[in-house]
């Protein structure tokens, strides 16, 4: 099925051209980390996981995200996610290799992810997210090349699939849990230390991942025809819609919690992400931004008429995933250092080729997307 990913138009191969560009800058820029270290980036002593792991959590919450499709559609039964069923499949392949990369990046020498596997610590956190994602990149792997090829052959997927299917969805839970405790677990760290950070983290999940999957589904239909129908976009605003509402009630407990139990140290980081810390900010108008897209996400998601709405829609989807980006792309990571155990304040700053790394890596995340659904497309019209 890989030689249908071979052929297409001028959009096409241009479009292929131009991730391969920037694969090719932030391979240059690796090399150089790779040389001369992770003092090219910017972070320091005070400030140890970056925008790479920052991207990391992000994504990990994107690969989550199939669930919402694949639980209803297997489970359920709801036939009408059977076009978007293997579209979100792809993204959470996609969205798992992006992230084992960013680990990778962000080890300074890739050579050390080996130790994990050489050396298993069970009581690592480190150690059971790696084994929660390379599992659930396998069983998406399975799932989806067992499913379109039974497809392709126009003849039922074989019976034993089908507990794979069911054993993927908790395991797709897992890896987003296991990523919250690998930040709770850290007790110096009163940022991340609550027992919220896992529902937190899922509630964001189901609202950032499928938002980018109607994205992506009505892009499809735009540029390849692909139409995956209104009601299952419409079903998946209506879950984008109860996640993110459940999120953003999350942060308010958090919010709560710590300011009216006047709880010092978790104050101080609070007080940096929305309001500055001795005088710095660097995030501060960041966060009020991703306030800002988030609360105008619900007010057209949360009134059918403007939900139904397509352009509308894809506004919503668009501040939705952008003030979820904002919140664990930017300011859940770094925040949590800031300040630092011992109250000072060093702020972080992606540099040029940290973020030119970062955009290779999602570069190459798309390259896998765009394949991958052109092989998914070429069967589904073959057989449609």
């Amino acid at each position: 099925m890989l030689e249908k990913a071979l052929l297409g138009d001028r959009r096409y191969w241009s479009w292929i051209l131009l991730l391969l560009v920037f694969m090719g800058i932030g391979a240059a820029c690796f090399l150089l980390q790779l040389n001369v270290g992770l003092g090219i980036t910017g972070m320091s002593r005070d400030v140890t996981w970056g925008f790479y792991i920052a991207q990391f959590t992000f994504l990990v919450g994107v690969a989550a995200s199939a669930v919402m499709v694949v639980l209803p559609y297997y489970l359920h039964n709801y036939k009408a996610f059977g076009k978007m069923t293997i579209l979100g499949e792809f993204l959470a392949i996609s969205a798992v290799l992006m992230c084992m990369l960013f680990i990778v990046v962000d080890m300074g020498q890739p050579q050390r992810v080996t130790n994990v596997m050489l050396y298993p610590t069970p009581n690592s956190m480190m150690f059971w997210d790696m084994i929660s994602l390379m599992g659930y990149l396998g069983l998406n792997v399975l799932i989806s090349r067992i499913t379109l090829d039974a497809e392709r052959k126009s003849i039922p997927p074989p019976r034993w699939i089908k507990p794979v299917i069911i054993l993927s969805i908790p395991w797709a839970v897992s890896i987003h849990t296991v990523t919250a405790f690998l930040y709770s677990g850290l007790a110096a760290r009163g940022f991340w230390m609550t027992a919220i950070l896992a529902p937190r983290f899922l509630a964001s999940a189901f609202a950032s991942g499928p938002s980018f999957l109607i994205l992506l589904c009505l892009l499809l239909r735009k540029v390849a025809g692909y139409d995956v129908g209104k009601e299952p976009i419409q079903k998946l605003a209506v879950i984008i819609t109860y996640a993110m509402l459940l999120n953003l009630f999350f942060v308010a407990m958090e919010l709560f919690t710590t300011f009216y139990s006047q709880l010092p140290e978790h104050m101080h980081h609070f007080s940096y992400l929305f309001f500055g810390y001795h005088g710095k900010g660097a995030l501060v108008p960041w966060m009020w931004t991703s306030i800002s897209l988030a609360v105008l996400a619900l007010v057209i998601l949360l009134n059918p008429a403007t939900r139904k709405n397509e352009n509308l829609l894809v506004v919503a989807c668009l501040a939705v995933f952008s003030a979820l980006w904002i919140d664990k792309g930017l300011g859940m990571v770094v925040t949590g250092f800031i300040p630092s155990p011992l109250g000072h304040v060093q702020e972080y700053f992606p540099t040029a080729p940290e973020l030119l790394i970062s955009l290779a890596i999602y570069s190459l995340g798309f390259f896998c997307i765009t394949v991958l659904y052109k092989i998914a497309l070429s069967v589904k019209r073959a057989h449609s």
